[in-house]
């Protein structure tokens, strides 16, 4: 074992709620919000229906005290399978947090696998919650600033945040040190190394792999439990990533994610934004818009150029999503689906946008995403957007006030307002001493009423 595992090891198994700064605690308990928000909003979505029919086909409990039932469905299903099919919804509705140098998204699976977990261990506090969800955060987040900087490929979430869900199983169910190594690089072996760039050029459901990330930490953690082997993951032993773990415990990466106002990639929400911000500081409606044109950063002028025709590709589909934004002022989950896919007013603010890489964006990327936009207006003005922070990020960041606003927008349509406001209630208690994961528990598995 080397020192990098042992200090992650004494994280994973000896951080304790009172370790965490208030700070910590506080975004913690948003980013929980936030996260579940999307997982509600994504459960009427075909991609989550198939990832619930498939557990229930596929990954059955056939072992007691190893089964869950899934998030806002109820039946039960394996550990692995629960987190599975509760990641792969929230992974398609793309409005979930994520973390710049990463290039990807950790609460997508740290969520759904704590709510599985939960299942198969004794209830415990709101602040042991608030814990397990930074160390997945924590260590999920090092282990793909250490992949990142080792392999050549751009490769999907999944990939790493699989070892964030070994570690959280290891110490809710009691796992050694031994066994925790064992499971880090199973999860990391198997973790599914997926290309991003071709789920950019023809988007699909696989969306960003942290469905199968969850499937394959859980399960090697499980694996782990009975005696399988598989250390050690380079990604955390290897002498070349030591210095992205040095600051564990120190620096908290959980006070630096991101929340997404719009179920759309992060990539374009620059784009979004500066359009957004020209229009408010203007008074414009889309009438006025005689022509868009965006400078963006390379990721972002790379992603899908057309309409789309499904879901997928509208969440990755730069010009509708600036479309959608200039015609209501927002984006929901109403103009990504359905309907909204074949929308004419979009369709006819889309022809009359253009997109080009700029350097001076491409050159700060992952470290922010900015963009601009130049609009030309039907009586021949011209305004330009100047630089434009994507917000919700570090650099714009939202209160609480707004996540909880976010959360409600994407949950009460789904549970009502009633039960949506009992979750956000029971999340954000969890800051204090007395509360019990079964204060949510107790809201979050049954069905959605119809």
């Amino acid at each position: 074992m080397t020192a990098t595992f042992d200090r992650a090891a004494d994280f994973t198994f000896d951080l304790a709620p009172g370790d965490l700064p208030e700070t910590t605690r506080e975004a913690a308990a948003l980013m929980f919000l936030d996260t579940l928000g999307i997982t509600i909003g994504a459960t009427p979505m075909e991609a989550g229906r198939i990832a619930r029919e498939t557990a229930v086909a596929l990954y059955g409990c056939g072992e007691e005290g190893l089964g869950a039932r899934m998030m806002f469905d109820g039946r039960k299903v394996s550990v692995a399978g629960a987190a599975y099919a509760s990641a792969t919804a929230t992974d398609n509705l793309d409005g979930h947090d994520g973390y710049y140098p990463t290039k990807g998204h950790i609460g997508v699976v740290v969520i759904p696998a704590i709510a599985a977990l939960a299942e198969t261990v004794p209830d415990f506090s709101g602040p042991e919650a608030l814990a397990i969800t930074t160390l997945g955060y924590e260590l999920a987040g090092r282990a793909a600033l250490s992949l990142h900087a080792t392999v050549s490929d751009y490769h999907t979430s999944g990939a790493w945040n699989a070892l964030g869900v070994a570690a959280m199983a290891a110490r809710m169910r009691g796992l050694s040190r031994a066994q925790l190594r064992e499971a880090l690089g199973i999860a990391e072996f198997h973790g599914p190394r997926s290309q991003m760039m071709r789920e950019i050029a023809n988007p699909s459901m696989l969306h960003d792999g942290s469905g199968w990330g969850a499937m394959a930490g859980m399960s090697a953690a499980v694996l782990a439990e009975k005696g399988f082997t598989g250390a050690p993951a380079i990604t955390l032993e290897e002498d070349r990533v030591a210095e992205h773990w040095e600051d564990l415990g120190s620096f908290w990466q959980m006070e630096h994610q991101y929340v997404k106002p719009y179920p759309i990639c992060r990539w374009a929400h620059a784009p979004i934004d500066a359009l957004r911000q020209v229009m408010l500081e203007h008074g414009l409606t889309h009438e006025q818009l005689a022509r868009i044109h965006i400078n963006t950063f390379h990721e972002s002028a790379c992603l899908y150029p057309g309409l789309p025709a499904t879901t997928s590709q509208a969440q990755y589909s730069l010009g509708f999503a600036v479309a959608v934004q200039a015609a209501y002022g927002r984006i929901g989950v109403e103009h990504i689906s359905g309907e909204g896919l074949s929308d004419p007013l979009v369709a006819s603010i889309h022809e009359r946008i253009s997109v080009a890489e700029a350097a001076r964006h491409s050159v700060r990327f992952p470290a922010c995403r900015v963009a601009d936009v130049v609009v030309t207006l039907t009586d021949g003005r011209v305004i330009e957007s100047g630089d434009v922070h994507a917000r919700g990020g570090p650099e714009a960041p939202f209160s609480q006030e707004d996540v909880v606003r976010k959360f409600m927008e994407f949950a009460a349509p789904v549970l009502g307002e009633t039960r949506a406001g009992r979750i956000r209630d029971a999340v954000l208690g969890f800051t204090r001493e007395d509360s019990k994961f079964s204060d949510l528990g107790r809201l979050i598995y049954g069905a959605p009423e119809t």
